[in-house]
């Protein structure tokens, strides 16, 4: 028979350990039996919802990340796009004949820009990449960390219910035939129950540990994904920045090249135009001389296109796209310059009114005709004094005509005499140094409705 509490009124614990732990164990096991089944529609709070709080933010972050980072892979995509049309046009106007080199410049600066604000957005997406990668670690480490947490507590958990069941040896009704006191009965139950709620709570913290866990590995997957998919297009803007770079230096060295041509070219120039300074009286009266036969030459060859017109062997206007006369490097714009022997217009002290072409081959380069017309003139350009240059005049139509000056006197293909008929690239003479010349080259005009004008407009 079990002593009373009224002569055992405060047993120790280790001493009833044996008795009592089967008896306390088996009731928690009957007790967790329903507990366990109505777990997850508890109204308890969840332990760890912290955690699961935490894991689903992360979740809702890196998607947000993932939004930005197209956003900014289409962005630079973008800004690829552009430089690569530049780069296309600016290779157009390097590989073309007579590249206007003020509009390279341009060009090229533009591309200097624009290379630049891709190689940072380019930057900015490889410290992306390290950043997920270093997400991708912390995030695989948690994963680690919350699935022995997971591990430890549900090898918990099966302990103590195999303990509960191997010590159940005595039922609480047992306890209480067995003539125990009302009171021991009350402890028995007391204790019970807290070890219940114990293995309640442990089992909510389970559940609650594996929706973590499940987040937790979701985004180590989004994670992982996100950063395959983003090193892959770091790789490909790479290879684009890459080519981008090339094409770039290409460019500049083209222009670098180009530049030294039409410097040592026009210094040449220059160079002969400025022994004519020294006698600056000659040189007034030359350049007035020559600015009064030249307005007659240009009314002279103006009368001849209304003949031609009247006698219906021109058209009233021209329909079609001129074409550069001469392959080569431009060594003078059409405008204010800077050689000091070309006459003022307008508010230049010295304006060039045609283009000045070089051939990469020196003297004797073809000439061709820049568009379909009729040869006005041929001959002596009078209008230069006593040194004239020998010019060709096409006339393309009543209101447009092409001057080609310096050429070779007297030699010319077959055919080609005032008056000829003449088809677009159809040769008309060769490149040389006749009049005012410092050296080979064709000097190129473009006359419409009576005034020179820019040939560039016409190419």
């Amino acid at each position: 028979m079990r002593p009373s509490a009224h002569t055992d009124p405060n047993p120790s614990r280790p001493d009833r350990t044996g008795r009592h732990a089967g008896r306390k164990r088996g009731l928690s096991l009957l007790l967790l039996i329903p507990l366990l089944a109505g777990l997850i529609g508890s109204s308890a709070t969840p332990v760890g919802a912290d955690e699961l709080s935490d894991a689903r933010a992360q979740q809702a972050a890196l998607a947000q990340q993932l939004k930005s980072q197209k956003a900014d892979i289409a962005k630079i995509n973008a800004l690829q796009a552009d430089l690569s049309s530049a780069i296309a046009t600016t290779k157009f106007q390097l590989n073309g004949i007579n590249a206007d080199l003020a509009a390279v410049r341009a060009s090229i600066a533009s591309m200097v820009i624009k290379v630049n604000v891709v190689k940072q957005q380019y930057t900015e997406l490889v410290a992306q990449l390290a950043d997920l990668d270093a997400q991708l670690v912390r995030i695989r480490l948690d994963e680690i960390h919350k699935q022995i947490e997971l591990d430890d507590r549900k090898a918990l958990l099966a302990e103590r219910l195999r303990v509960a069941y191997d010590t159940d040896r005595t039922s609480l009704l047992e306890t209480f035939l067995s003539g125990a006191s009302f009171t021991d009965v009350l402890s028995e139950v007391s204790y019970s129950i807290d070890a219940g709620e114990q293995d309640k709570a442990l089992a909510q913290q389970i559940v609650q540990d594996q929706e973590t866990l499940a987040a937790i590995h979701q985004t180590v997957q989004d994670t992982r994904t996100a950063t395959d998919a983003l090193r892959l297009q770091v790789a490909a803007q790479k290879v684009k920045l890459d080519a981008q770079l090339k094409d770039l230096k290409a460019a500049q060295a083209r222009l670098k090249v180009l530049e030294a041509q039409t410097k040592q070219a026009l210094a040449i120039q220059k160079a002969a135009y400025a022994k004519l300074v020294l006698n600056r009286h000659n040189l007034a009266k030359a350049m007035a001389a020559t600015a009064a036969a030249r307005a007659a030459l240009s009314n002279k060859i103006s009368d001849l296109v209304a003949q031609q017109y009247q006698l219906g062997n021109i058209p009233s206007q021209y329909n079609g796209t001129l074409i550069w006369p001469l392959k080569g490097t431009v060594t003078q714009e059409f405008g204010c310059t800077g050689v000091i022997y070309e006459p003022p217009f307008g508010s230049c002290p010295h304006f060039h009114q045609g283009i000045d072409i070089v051939a990469p081959s020196g003297c004797g380069a073809p000439i061709q005709a820049a568009g379909d017309g009729r040869i006005a003139y041929i001959g002596w350009n009078y209008a230069d004094g006593s040194d004239p240059a020998w010019i060709v005049i096409i006339a393309h139509s009543a209101n447009l005509a092409t001057w080609y000056a310096h050429m070779r006197a007297h030699t010319y293909p077959s055919g080609i005499a005032t008056g000829s008929l003449v088809k677009q690239g159809q040769v008309i003479g060769y490149e040389d140094t006749t009049g005012h010349s410092t050296g080979c080259h064709l000097h190129w005009m473009v006359q419409y409705n009576g005034t020179f004008v820019n040939p560039r407009l016409f190419v």
